[in-house]
């Protein structure tokens, strides 16, 4: 199996590299509208912007810059296939605009905007960060009235085009040998995730400055949302790519991918990223392995068995769709100026830690 990376220094807005209905997942997390740090960036696209927010008219500001990311929802829309999937992580902001403090919702004005443009809602993930912090609550510290509550969570949102996708044929093949345990749909399908920390915005040495303005979202997340809604081979896409954490994800899940980012510069840490990828991948699928066997071995424990046995390792799983299974490490890493082709093998485990284990 071979899969590719490219990676466009470009708008989202105008996605013209990419063909029509030629991807089938869509990962990503915006700029967020209303949070200071992107204040600069959606004034470079709209001049309007950067006055609304020196006039301290928030409302304004907040709908031109939603308008900006439309543009770039739209393009996604185009070069989605029939049944694709979007998942967009975003948080909403709390700011104070002209002296009153306010919260700007962003994850219900993205909604808005992806139905609008044809996109069918699917139920999403409350992601609630782990926090150390012991306060609940800003504004007027002890004392009522005046008290707000603290945002700990952000949204990943799930939309659909079309109706569902059907997969034949090789797809289908390429579908059973990604399939997930069942064990993992469990956590994974949870309507609310917990155990997935954020990503420190702090990096020192040459990147630290460039670390800061990514925003990025930790590894687990996007692989976790790839493994998800895709199968091998599959073509994921990111308009809004920073440090390519995506991408790096979508290569250790044996699928293609496509980056957009505005910011040229953060190819370099992408670059860093990238070499580390069979690394990755190989760590990736012996936790999902390991982690299976313990929840064998539980069920053994508790005077369970399980009634399947997959095709290629050998071991006891619940149901006849993981039979297939089959995980796949990168072997080698091939780059060029704008494009990364990953080479893969499967991952092969003694077959003798098993036995018994059906």
């Amino acid at each position: 199996m071979q899969t590719k990376t490219e990676v466009h220094y470009s708008d989202s807005n105008d996605m013209q590299e990419v063909r029509d209905e030629s991807v089938q997942l869509v990962v990503t997390s915006p700029p967020y509208p209303m949070i200071e740090m992107w204040d600069e960036q959606f004034g470079g696209q709209n001049e309007k912007i950067a006055k609304a927010l020196n006039r301290e008219d928030g409302q304004e500001a907040f709908d031109l810059m939603h308008q900006e990311l439309r543009k770039t929802w739209k393009e996604c829309y185009r070069v989605l296939q029939e049944g694709g999937i979007a998942c967009i992580n975003v948080g909403d902001a709390t700011r104070k605009v002209g002296g009153d403090f306010q919260l700007f919702p962003n994850h219900t004005r993205i909604t808005k905007d992806l139905v609008d443009l044809g996109f069918t809602q699917l139920p999403g993930v409350l992601w609630r960060k782990p926090t150390n912090s012991a306060a609940k609550f800003m504004g007027s510290g002890m004392l009522g009235l005046n008290a707000y509550i603290t945002l700990e969570h952000e949204h990943i949102l799930v939309f659909r085009k079309g109706s569902k996708r059907r997969a034949t044929g090789e797809e289908a093949d390429l579908r059973r040998e990604s399939a997930y345990f069942w064990e993992e749909r469990n956590n994974w399908f949870s309507d609310v995730w917990t155990d997935l920390k954020g990503v420190r915005q702090s990096m020192n040495g040459e990147y630290k400055e460039l670390r800061e303005r990514s925003a990025a979202f930790p590894l687990e997340l996007p692989l976790r949302l790839i493994e998800m809604y895709s199968v091998y081979e599959d073509t994921v896409l990111d308009p809004f790519w920073g440090t390519g954490t995506t991408s790096v994800a979508s290569a250790i899940s044996g699928r293609n991918s496509i980056g957009y980012e505005i910011e040229g510069q953060f190819g370099k840490v992408y670059e860093k990223r990238i070499n580390n990828t069979p690394t990755l991948s190989q760590k990736r699928n012996s936790k999902r392995l390991e982690d299976h066997v313990r929840f064998i071995e539980e069920r053994k424990s508790n005077g369970k068995s399980l009634k399947y046995e997959n095709d290629f390792y050998g071991f006891g799983v619940t149901s006849k769709q993981e039979k297939g299974i089959k995980l796949y490490d990168v072997n080698s890493v091939e780059k060029s100026k704008s494009v990364t082709s990953f080479e893969y093998e499967p991952h092969l485990i003694q077959r003798q830690m098993f036995s018994g284990m059906a």
